[in-house]
């Protein structure tokens, strides 16, 4: 019997909880490969809308895989979350309290998980967050292990955001009417985002053309590095690996 036809049980103790995690990540990866044909960079957003609506086949198939992760989550917190080498090995590990974060410009799961309660979706919404009921997961740790817990809650508080945007998803237009090429007003903003990983920000400076004079990104993974030496102090260096991954940086950010 093959691997995909155990059940769920079976299959925790057949495979690592990583390969498991890459398993159900596979499913969302085939949502995004069917709406922008990629599933590695996709491309789905336009200035101004999206390139494609949603027919009823790719809702039904996200609404399933929406069905399908409670249970995959709950795995995964089967294997993990009371496994005791799993909580030797991450709690207490990689500490940073709520004031260092803070100073060290900390964002995103990695501030929750130190007790701060911050969330640009929620203290100063865009789009239209406001609209939607989620909670902000916060912990007070701030160790590895919260900030897996804090990851966690993040992936349920995310699906009940999937499900009222599909609830309430209007029909009409899907691209606004906007020229093909676009002339910034003279002036400088910056406007910034609750990404995954952090808060994902950019700052632009216009005389008025077609080309803006500067622009600058706030990277999450850039940012949120600089806080390792802190966390590495007083531990094993085998515990690197683990304070690291629980940053969740992407390498493509921090290469500045």
């Amino acid at each position: 019997m093959e691997i995909a036809t155990l059940p769920s049980v079976a299959r925790i103790g057949a495979i690592s909880v990583l390969l498991f995690g890459f398993e159900d990540r596979e499913d969302f990866l085939d949502i995004l490969e069917t709406y922008a044909g990629g599933r590695l960079t996709v491309h789905g957003l336009r200035v101004g809308g999206v390139p494609y609506d949603l027919d009823e086949a790719l809702i039904a198939l996200i609404r399933k895989s929406l069905d399908d992760l409670p249970k995959k989550i709950k795995d995964i917190e089967t294997l993990l979350t009371r496994n005791r080498i799993w909580r030797h090995r991450t709690e207490g590990i990689g500490l940073i309290s709520a004031a260092e974060a803070i100073e060290l410009g900390l964002t995103g799961p990695a501030l929750r998980a130190s007790g701060v309660a911050w969330d640009i979706r929620k203290d100063i919404p865009y789009s239209s967050y406001q609209d939607f009921d989620f909670e902000v997961p916060v912990l007070h740790g701030g160790d590895v292990y919260d900030r897996y817990l804090v990851r966690l809650e993040e992936i349920r508080q995310s699906t009940r955001i999937i499900r009222q945007a599909l609830d309430k998803l209007p029909a009409g237009e899907i691209m606004a009417n906007v020229p093909r090429v676009l002339k910034i007003p003279a002036g400088e903003v910056f406007h910034s985002i609750e990404a995954p990983k952090g808060e994902l920000g950019f700052y632009v400076r216009s005389n008025g053309t077609d080309k803006p004079e500067r622009v600058k990104m706030k990277s999450p993974s850039f940012i949120n590095l600089q806080s390792l030496p802190l966390m590495c102090r007083g531990n094993l260096f085998s515990d690197i690996v683990g304070i690291l991954g629980s940053l969740d940086i992407v390498l493509g950010e921090i290469d500045k």
